[in-house]
């Protein structure tokens, strides 16, 4: 089922700034009746998914499903290599979690989409009224020196937000460093994927240079191994760039190196963040840091979870999401 989500605000990178998350809902049914929903997120600045390339996808396997056992997970991904949002859509959708007791709670950061110093420094002073800790700069889109002014501005407007730069592969080597050098008294705690995927020879250099974060090149978990030996501070786990099996196995070689995680998403409903939450809720000493902001800036009612958002805390109860209201005539 295709959605559309309107946002409160253009959720603006380096590669764009989509005002609706075109995503894609889907509706499984197990023989012993119990109906669950899953949510594929594709960004196509990030993956190069569409929401067609994902209803396609995920219509193209699902007679394959019919009658298959709830466990073989592994079988999706030869048949979808390339449409891991599809991928975790049917996953989450069908994988088994141990369930919760009581309730589980997180503290989410906010992000401060790219735009001008101004509408910075305004997001900034809303995030603190809000309660918010950190913050998270889009970066990259309108050039280092543009965004080296808006970390100033923010960090003199509100100094006791903690710091997170996120380039989305917007810089260059020469350009990041460059960045580096204009911050003047603000300090980051992440300078999150300053360089394009494949420049893990300048990842590593500024490894040296700033706390840096791995995103976008870590898709696989191969990835995550060539990551691991460049001395990245964190590397950000999202669920829909991998599929959730194999952000499983990038979860562990993360864990196995000594490297922090970030738990991040696309532009996501509760519906599928709820699962990066229970991720993330596990094992809190791993995901040193949460990034599960966007269904903040959509309508609240967008679906029924058990994810709830109160400015930066998320709170997980037992159970799963229902997104049935999109599906009045059964499965599409």
């Amino acid at each position: 089922m295709p959605v559309d989500v309107a946002l409160t605000e253009p959720f603006a990178i380096a590669g764009g700034a989509p005002p609706f998350a075109h995503n894609v809902f889907v509706r499984v049914e197990l023989t012993s009746g119990e109906v669950r929903y899953g949510e594929a997120a594709p960004f196509t600045a990030v993956s190069g998914e569409t929401q067609s390339s994902t209803l396609a996808a995920i219509r193209s396997c699902a007679p394959a499903l019919v009658g298959a056992p709830v466990e073989d997970l592994r079988a999706l991904r030869p048949v979808m290599p390339q449409a891991p949002a599809a991928r975790c859509a049917l996953e989450t959708a069908l994988s088994e979690l141990p369930e919760i007791s009581g309730q589980k709670a997180l503290e989410t950061d906010i992000t401060i989409p790219a735009g001008t110093v101004e509408h910075a420094v305004a997001a900034a002073h809303r995030a603190a009224a809000r309660g918010f800790a950190t913050v998270k700069l889009k970066a990259g889109a309108a050039g280092w020196e543009t965004d080296a002014r808006r970390v100033q501005a923010v960090h003199a407007a509100e100094p006791s937000l903690r710091l997170i730069v996120d380039a989305n592969c917007g810089y260059t080597l020469a350009e990041a460093r460059r960045f580096l050098g204009a911050l003047g008294d603000a300090t980051l705690d992440l300078f999150e994927q300053p360089v394009p995927p494949e420049a893990l020879a300048d990842l590593r250099a500024l490894t040296a240079e700033a706390p840096i974060c791995a995103d976008e090149s870590v898709r696989t978990p191969d990835d995550a191994r060539r990551v691991a030996d460049l001395g990245v501070a964190a590397i950000n786990v999202k669920l829909m760039k991998c599929g959730v099996l194999d952000a499983e196995q990038v979860i562990a070689t993360a864990k196995d190196a000594g490297i922090p995680c970030m738990i991040g998403g696309m532009i996501e409903t509760p519906l599928s963040m709820w699962y990066s939450a229970r991720l993330a809720a596990a094992d809190p000493a791993l995901f040193r840091h949460v990034d599960l902001d966007t269904p903040l800036f959509m309508p609240p009612d967008v679906v029924t979870s058990p994810l709830t958002y109160d400015g930066p805390t998320l709170t997980l109860t037992s159970g799963r999401p229902d997104a049935g209201r999109w599906f009045p005539a059964g499965p599409a």
